[in-house]
This record gives C-alpha cells, sequence and structure tokens, in this order.
C-alpha cells in the first residue's frame, strides 16, 4: 500500500456529486461493511471495488477487509487520516472508503429473471430513506429492487450507506419511468401495488383474500406528498397499511418494510397466512 496521488483523491471527492459519479460510472462506499460487500460484488465478470482508501488504523482493524480488496484486484492506498476525513460524508469515519463501479442492472434483465416481489420507488427524494428501503426489499427477500427517474440516485452516499451493503445483494434498475416500470412488470405476470395512506384497499384484507400470494412490486412514493394521482393510475390496487392506534401516519421506511414482510409471508406461507398487522 502507498499513500495516494493528490489526483486520485481529488477524483474521488468528485464523486460526492451526481454529475461527477454518472460522468465516471463510480460511487463511494464507505466503512468496513459496505466495503467489504463491494469486494465480493461482482458486475458481470468485472469487480465492482476498484479503489480502497484505509487509513492506517483501519487497515489493521479489518485485514480481512483489505484481503478482499486484494483479491478483487482494487488499488489500495495507505491514507492519512485527514485527507480520508475530507473525503467522509460523515462525522466520524471508520476509515474505509471505497471507489466502486456502477452495478444496476437493465430494467429488462430484471424482468427476464421473473421476479416474484419487487420494490418500486417512485418520487422517493430523500436519500437515507431510499437505502433503508432497499434494506427492508433485501430482508424480505426481494428479488429486486427499482428506482424511476423521478427518485433520488440510489449511488448517493448517504443511500449507500443507508442500505447497510444491501445495494451489493440484489438486482437494482435506475432511472426506470414510472409508466415503464408498471407495464414492464405486469407483461412479466407482476401484480403491481401501489402503497399510500389513502388507498381504497388495506393491508389486512389483501392479506386475507389471499391477494399478495402471487408475484407482486410494492410501489413507494414520497415522504411527504405520497403517489400522485397519475402514478396510482398505473396499478393495479392502492393499498393502505391499517393504522389501528393513535399515530396519524406510518414514515416511508416503516411502511415500506410491512408491505414487504406481509408479501414475504405471503408469498412463503402454507395454506394462508394471518395478517401481520392484526391485534
Amino acid at each position: 500500500m502507498h499513500p495516494p496521488s493528490a489526483a486520485r483523491v481529488a477524483a474521488a471527492r468528485k464523486l460526492a456529486r451526481r454529475n461527477s459519479r454518472g460522468k465516471e460510472g463510480r460511487f463511494l462506499a464507505e466503512g468496513p461493511q459496505a466495503v467489504r460487500e463491494a469486494a465480493a460484488h461482482r458486475a458481470g465478470r468485472e469487480p465492482v471495488l476498484a479503489e480502497l482508501f484505509a487509513t492506517a488504523e483501519a487497515a489493521e482493524r479489518h485485514p480481512d477487509v483489505l484481503d478482499l480488496a486484494r483479491a478483487a484486484g482494487a488499488r489500495l492506498h495507505l491514507t492519512p487520516e485527514e485527507t480520508l476525513v475530507g473525503l467522509a460524508q460523515t462525522v466520524t469515519p471508520q476509515g474505509l472508503i471505497g471507489v466502486c463501479r456502477f452495478l444496476d442492472r437493465p430494467f429488462a434483465e430484471v424482468l427476464a429473471a421473473r421476479p416474484r416481489l419487487v420494490a418500486v420507488l417512485a418520487h422517493v427524494r430523500d436519500p437515507g430513506n431510499a437505502g433503508t428501503v432497499l434494506r427492508c426489499a433485501d430482508a424480505a427477500g426481494a428479488d429486486a429492487v427499482v428506482f424511476t427517474d423521478a427518485s433520488v440516485d440510489v449511488y448517493n452516499p448517504k443511500a449507500v450507506r443507508a442500505s447497510a451493503g444491501s445495494l451489493f445483494h440484489l438486482p437494482v434498475a435506475v432511472g426506470v419511468p414510472a409508466p415503464r416500470a408498471a407495464s414492464g412488470l405486469r407483461e412479466a405476470g407482476v401484480r403491481v401495488v401501489a402503497a399510500d395512506g389513502s388507498g381504497e384497499a388495506d393491508l389486512d384484507g389483501e392479506l386475507d383474500a389471499g391477494a399478495l400470494a402471487g408475484p407482486t412490486a410494492w410501489v413507494f412514493g414520497n415522504e411527504a406528498w405520497g403517489l400522485p394521482e397519475e402514478t396510482r393510475a398505473l396499478a393495479d390496487a392502492v393499498v393502505r397499511v391499517p393504522i389501528h392506534g393513535r399515530a396519524e401516519s406510518l414514515n416511508l421506511a416503516t411502511a415500506a418494510a410491512v408491505c414487504l414482510y406481509a408479501s414475504a409471508r405471503a408469498q412463503r406461507a402454507a395454506g394462508g397466512c394471518r395478517s401481520v398487522t392484526s391485534t
């Protein structure tokens, strides 16, 4: 390992900006968990992790991560702490920052895999929420996540961090127009369900009727104003999570987790399933 050149540091620092990420086809992954997952991941035949900036302390603490990075063919830089702090997007960086190649898949490839559970992020603008929904989809066993062209960049450093490594676990398609997402999924035999607090149907009813047992794509909207009418109209059903207590509503990530796990339970159940929201 050798200290990075000023040019390498400057190039990595630019990846905090979306236009630079798009131009270079690269993004930053910060912390041992994200870097470990990146080092183990392949986009086609090419390793995702291209470079690793590591402080001496982090290199000593996480030798397994450095070994994975070397095995992936990444260029390793022994980085002074003050330099790494300048690259980091967190207040207390953990000493490891990876430069990764884009890994999103074509939407047609997602459809060709005949997915049974998909999360579609439509109009999701907060990167932390987007990353958390991606993490929930991964935990629930989803087959893919689709970001529409109206949603935040999945490679935003905050989104990458909030995904806690899940970005590297399942296929992600980006920049898909909402009408194309809905029509493509429907043609692939997937029922499109919009999650909205003002939905005509509720999640308990969907579960009791067995409507979630088949291939399902959940469409999640904006954190503040939900889904616009034109996006709701693309769905086969608009479903609300019932509020049994006195809370006004659920935040986006919580609602997404409830919906995705409801589908996961329904798809795995033998002889029907019990409502996950019943009291």
